[in-house]
């Protein structure tokens, strides 16, 4: 049905119960496909990218890819190939999830930042407007190791900062201006809310740190990334 969004992350399905449809985009992140989709990628979030959770990391035996990476890949190269007709197959893909919500009386929201942080802000989806123009009255959200986006005209854009190895000091600086910030941890400490309870991170309080439990090849890292509370190296 869709070409390139997805309703069949598990997390992204939890907020069904509190009344919201929520329609991700995955690109191969980093550099993986060629194209860098992630300009503030660390050694260590590369090494522990969400992009090896669930069934993207499931490699057959001797295998280093499969179905899942390889069309992440290929829509990545679409988006940089032919910026015209990946934009125009979003557009349609995006009204097709309004519909479905619609019909199964739920609220639609989007993640075009599933596995990679582009500035869609930047981007053109048709006649001078982005993808938040066009679709004024939906909601938007992501997650960002980008400080500093120009968003905050874009009344239906929600951007969580994330911390990473090496950037406390942008988190400092995102907490600063009323950003919430997501830390991804080996077990999430007492008193820190989880971030896994829902994907809609557009709900949360202004200014709080959340946690990530640490999930496919980010439950081995040490790198620094991953903030370990109960093992070590």
């Amino acid at each position: 049905m869709f070409k390139l969004l997805s309703t069949a992350n598990p997390k992204i399905q939890k907020g069904t119960r509190l009344g919201y449809l929520s329609f991700i985009l995955h690109l191969a992140p980093s550099t993986l496909s060629g194209h860098n989709t992630c300009p503030k990628a660390t050694r260590g979030c590369i090494a522990a990218c969400l992009n090896t959770a669930g069934r993207g990391g499931m490699f057959k035996r001797g295998e280093t890819t499969n179905v899942i990476q390889k069309a992440r890949i290929r829509k990545t190269r679409y988006f940089y190939d032919d910026r015209a007709g990946f934009m125009l197959d979003l557009m349609q893909d995006i009204k097709k999830g309004i519909r479905l919500a619609k019909k199964l009386g739920l609220e639609p929201v989007f993640r075009l930042n599933g596995t990679s942080d582009l500035s869609w802000e930047k981007y053109e989806m048709t006649e001078g407007k982005n993808v938040f123009d066009v679709f004024a009255g939906i909601q938007f959200y992501d997650y960002t190791k980008v400080l500093g986006r120009k968003v905050k005209h874009i009344p239906n854009y929600h951007l969580t900062f994330s911390k990473a190895d090496g950037n406390d000091s942008d988190v400092a600086e995102a907490l600063l201006q009323g950003m919430s910030v997501v830390a991804v941890y080996d077990k999430i400490p007492a008193g820190v809310p989880s971030a896994d309870e829902t994907d809609l991170r557009f709900l949360d309080p202004r200014g709080i740190m959340l946690g990530l439990k640490a999930k496919g090849r980010a439950k081995k890292d040490y790198s620094g990334f991953v903030i370990r509370l109960t093992e070590t190296a």
